[in-house]
Parts: C-alpha cells; sequence; structure tokens
C-alpha cells in the first residue's frame, strides 16, 4: 500500500465503538467509602481516591500464556509491570505455558501456597475448570481472563475482550467506508485466524452481522494461523483470487506483518485495509497513511485482572460503581482506532 496518506480514507466511525468501557478500571476511581461533603468549591473539586492507597499486603497467583505471539507477551507484561505499581501485591508468577496439564500444575501450586488470589489466563479454559474449581472451594478468588471456564462456579470474576464485539466493529466501519465514499457493489474481503477457534468464529459472525446491516456480505473469505507467514500465505492467495477489492478486515494485526508484505509484494492498495487486535505496527501503519484503521482487542485484560484480584482480596469494589462489589462480569470494549484517534490509543498498542 502506498505510503502517502490518503485523505479520503480518513473517517471516524461514530457511536459507542470509539468509547473504551476500560476507563471504569482508570487509577483516578474514588473509593466505595463514603467521601467528606464537598467545600466552598461548591463541589467542583474531585473527590480523593483511596483504592489505590497502600492497603493490607495480598499475594496473587499469576499464570498466562506461553509468549509466542504479540498480544499474548503483552498480555504477561502488562500483568507484570500492573503489579509493580502497587507497594501492596506480591506476585507469584508462574512460567508461561501452551500446556494445560503444566498450568494445572501451578494453580495446585498457588492453592498450596494459600494465595490470596489468582488471575490466571487459561491455555484451555474447559481443561482448567477443575483445578479453578477447586482454588474457589478452598476459599481463594481466581479471576479468569480472556479465555473462559465451563463452569460459573471456577471464577470470582470473569475479564474479558469482546470478539464478537470486534467482529461488529470493523463490519460497521467497513459499512460506514461504503456509504461515505459512494461505492457501488463493493467487493468485501476477509482473513481470518484460526477457524477451528471460537474466538475467531465470533468476530466472523459480528463482521457478518453487522455487514447485513447495510446490505452487505463478504465475497471472499480465507483463513491464516495467526502469525506472520500464514497472514502473508492466505493474503496472497486473496489477492489471486479478487482483482479488485474495496474492502479487507484483517482479524489479527500479528498476522498483519505478513498480510500486508502479501500487499506489497502484489503492489495492491486500491482497498480499505482494517486490522484487529492493536499492534504497534498497526498504529506506525495508520499514522504513515498504509492502513484504514484497526479494531482493538485489548492486550491490558490481564492488567485489569491484576487489579480486580487485588480489590477482591482486600474486600474493596470498583469505586465509580454504586455496587460495593467487583462485578461477576466485565467485557471490554472493542473500539475503531483511525488516524483521527490514534493518538489516544497509541500507549496501549503492544509490539509484534
Amino acid at each position: 500500500m502506498s505510503a502517502s496518506p490518503v485523505p479520503r480514507r480518513r473517517r471516524l466511525l461514530n457511536g459507542t465503538a470509539a468509547i473504551a468501557i476500560t476507563a471504569v478500571l482508570a487509577t483516578g476511581c474514588t473509593s466505595n467509602e463514603p467521601e467528606p461533603p464537598a467545600g466552598d468549591d461548591g463541589g467542583a473539586q474531585n473527590a480523593a481516591s483511596s483504592n489505590d492507597d497502600t492497603g493490607e499486603t495480598v499475594t496473587i497467583g499469576f499464570s498466562g500464556p506461553a509468549a509466542d505471539h504479540g498480544w499474548l507477551a503483552a498480555i504477561n507484561s502488562s500483568a507484570l509491570a500492573e503489579a509493580e505499581n502497587y507497594d501492596d501485591i506480591e506476585l507469584e508468577t508462574a512460567e508461561g505455558t501452551n500446556d494445560p496439564s503444566q498450568q494445572i500444575a501451578q494453580v495446585e501450586t498457588f492453592i498450596n501456597n494459600d494465595v490470596d488470589a489468582i488471575v490466571l489466563l487459561p491455555t484451555d479454559g474447559a481443561a482448567l475448570t477443575d483445578v479453578a474449581t477447586r482454588a474457589m472451594e478452598a476459599g481463594i478468588p481466581v479471576v479468569n481472563v480472556d479465555r473462559e471456564f465451563s463452569s460459573p462456579f471456577a471464577a470470582r470474576t470473569t475479564i474479558l475482550g469482546d470478539n464478537y464485539g470486534m467482529g461488529v466493529s470493523a463490519g460497521t466501519y467497513a459499512c460506514q467506508l461504503i456509504e461515505d465514499n459512494d461505492i457501488a457493489d463493493p467487493v468485501i474481503a476477509e482473513i481470518a485466524g484460526i477457524d477451528s477457534l471460537p474466538l475467531t468464529q465470533d468476530r466472523s459472525e459480528g463482521f457478518a452481522d453487522a455487514l447485513e446491516s447495510c446490505d452487505q456480505e463478504v465475497d471472499d473469505r480465507v483463513a491464516a494461523e495467526f502469525t506472520p507467514e500464514s497472514g502473508e500465505e492466505q493474503a496472497s492467495n486473496l489477492l489471486q483470487a479478487e482483482d479488485q477489492i474495496d474492502i479487507i478486515w484483517n482479524h489479527d494485526d500479528d498476522q498483519g506483518v505478513g498480510v500486508k508484505a502479501a500487499f506489497e509484494s502484489a503492489d495492491r492498495d486500491e482497498f480499505f485495509f482494517i486490522g484487529g487486535a492493536g499492534s504497534c505496527n498497526a498504529m506506525q501503519w495508520i499514522e504513515d497513511g498504509e492502513m484504514e484503521a484497526t479494531v482493538l482487542y485489548p492486550p491490558t485484560q490481564a492488567a485489569d485482572g491484576i487489579k480486580l484480584a487485588r480489590l477482591i482480596a482486600q474486600d474493596k469494589g470498583m469505586s465509580d460503581l454504586v455496587q460495593v462489589e467487583v462485578p461477576k462480569r466485565i467485557v471490554l470494549n472493542a473500539p475503531v482506532v483511525s488516524a483521527d484517534n490514534v493518538e489516544d490509543y497509541r500507549d496501549l498498542c503492544f509490539e509484534s
């Protein structure tokens, strides 16, 4: 794709897709404890936060995935960095793994060590359900991240990205591009991730549902494997199959490195290129005019999990809510990032 900015592609999708729910978890929240009345400033002064004040020291066990993908590496590093922000967190970390049996053993170690809470991104939600349930039965709250357990009794709180919402955001943005640019009979292509995964199926379903709202559908779809190599291969196949494409949505910015390489090899840039997840590469491509937009799948989920585990272990709630306890389930938003708002999201990007 040409390195020069293309002004007609600079459209910001209005609506809820551009609002990040993660603001609820921001550091500046106020506590659930009653605050003294406002002074002579007429109430204009914000109440001070106490949720982040040092409290009783809690030990949190964290087990995450093997860092064999940029997004997964960011999950681990964000969790470690967040724990460092608190003097009252002692973090026990397990080596990242893609082996369910090894991760089960890690959680059993946390249980034997009688930690105060566990933050767990399971390699396989179903496989880790039993050991997570045992932790809960032992009185250790479990914060389930990204991949859900198969029982509601296995976690105190579940925090998720929105895979279906990613598809909806991408499809809604595509509809807006079609309308704004008066594209007649658009050819829409999709480069998915691993087809057997529920997350890929959810993303594709959301994309199709959003396109249906503007009487469009996917004309050609290929599935890669979340790697640059597979992305380049499948994008090459797609370009060979279609002489003209108007919009391409690629599910994953890590595999997008290969996807973009295929575009350059074929000298094709006639389409709007939309990505997924929010890598630093994608943010740079957007700034350089080489990519239209990307849809976030926040790599901060485990960091939010650490914050939630700390609150739960210290018997605190989320201070911006009226409820005095941390919610049972939190689904983060999937905003569209374009040239109009890329600077707002730059700090959330991850290295591919």
